[in-house]
């Protein structure tokens, strides 16, 4: 019981969140889902994803809950849930921002309100005040004709056509790589607002083109490339194995120790493999040794933070360029000035002066950069702050103060 109420508030919460998403902008933009319909021909890669994911989910439930296995059922219902908040909505969202009506701001609205009408109608077996009181919201006043009531609806029927087997496979690498770039980020402890140059990755299945896209944007990498193995990302270290090298080399044990020490970790582990043996020779006595003798540490390899599961291995080059460094700060500039036009209270589409106090590095950044952060910004000017007083940041390591002056 415990653990299906722990999904449930899980579920509930994210469901929830998601929907308010949904109505906050359609509120804005007064959207009305019946004056268009989805053309599926013209979706993007992510809309056509949720959507299979979707039609696979209503399958999903549909056998679990012939076979009474609430359980499982429930816990589909709570990872879509989790993909559709933490995924699609999140990496999607900007699309639902702008001014006007395009037809991709459309394919959003649609594709998002045919994903929570269905999750609605699917989840009301298990959360029925929930699914009762969105379904009145999204459907039962506003459709006419449509049942009074969640319960009194049918249950969704999935598509078969809907359902890219291939797609959602390729979309579930994007998330494994993601989580474990991340993962690598995290243990170099490097911000995820400082760009980087190579996430290299190795598995078996490889991504097409515009799922890299979507890699390299999510974890702010410049280039993705593949390997065949992870000998690229691995280094090794050598000691000797004393329980069987102790009789055998006595005196020459510490000679052995720093012979081993020196050795380059990937070749000698290339001819261990090779050969089965390495050769030490230590005043005029040659020594083989095997990986038996050997006390042997894997570890990343200088220059790389590697991160890996059960079948798939990825590492960041976490080597940074001048411009890399001088990206990384623009992007932190950046984020604090939209943090202060929103403290504000200024308006997302208002015009204004930024004023700066700052070292000669972020002076230069400024001015190579000028005018990528005025767009970014919608900065008019960029000033020296003079005598009037800002707010002080440490940005990097460096001492910023920074004005932001509505036009």
């Amino acid at each position: 019981g415990e653990a299906v109420n722990e999904t449930k508030r899980r579920f509930m919460g994210t469901f929830w969140n998601t929907y308010a998403f949904y109505v906050l902008y359609a509120n804005i933009d007064k959207f009305d889902p019946l004056q268009y319909k989805l053309e599926y021909n013209k979706l993007g890669v992510m809309d056509r994803w949720i959507l299979s994911r979707m039609h696979s989910l209503i399958r999903e439930v549909d056998i679990r809950l012939e076979k009474y296995d609430i359980l499982y059922a429930a816990r589909a219902l709570q990872d879509f849930t989790d993909e559709l908040s933490n995924w699609y909505v999140r990496r999607n969202r900007e699309r639902f921002w702008g001014p006007d009506m395009p037809q991709d701001k459309i394919n959003a609205y649609l594709t998002l309100f045919t994903v929570l009408e269905n999750l609605t109608l699917l989840s009301a077996p298990f959360v029925p005040f929930t699914a009762e009181t969105i379904y009145q919201n999204l459907i039962g006043k506003r459709i006419q004709g449509a049942p009074e009531s969640v319960h009194l609806a049918d249950f969704p029927e999935y598509r078969e056509d809907r359902i890219d087997i291939e797609l959602e496979q390729q979309m579930k690498l994007v998330l494994d790589i993601v989580v474990l770039g991340r993962a690598a980020r995290n243990a170099s402890a490097i911000k995820n607002r400082q760009p980087l140059s190579e996430i290299l990755v190795v598995s078996e299945v490889k991504l097409s083109d515009e799922y890299i896209e979507i890699v390299l944007d999510e974890l702010n990498i410049k280039n993705l490339r593949w390997l065949e193995g992870a000998g690229e990302l691995l280094d090794y270290s050598f000691k000797p194995q004393l329980r069987t090298l102790g009789q055998r080399m006595g005196k020459d044990i510490p000679a052995a120790q720093k012979m081993l020490s020196e050795l380059s970790g990937r070749d000698t582990m290339a001819e261990l493999n090779d050969r089965g043996f390495i050769t030490l020779e230590i005043d005029g006595t040659a020594y083989e040794l095997s990986t038996d003798d050997l006390l042997i540490e894997e570890q990343s390899a200088a220059g790389y933070a590697a991160e890996s599961n059960a079948n798939l291995t990825v590492a960041l080059a976490t080597e940074l360029t001048a411009d890399l460094i001088e990206e990384g700060l623009m992007r932190e500039i950046v984020s604090k000035v939209q943090n202060m036009r929103k403290d504000a209270g200024f308006e997302v589409l208002d015009r204004i002066r930024l004023y700066y106090e700052a070292d000669t590095e972020i002076e230069t950044m400024l001015s190579n950069r000028n005018g990528e952060i005025s767009t970014d910004i919608l900065a008019v000017e960029i000033l020296k702050l003079g005598d009037r007083s800002g707010k002080k940041w440490n940005i990097n390591g460096h001492n910023v103060t920074l004005l932001v002056e509505k036009i």
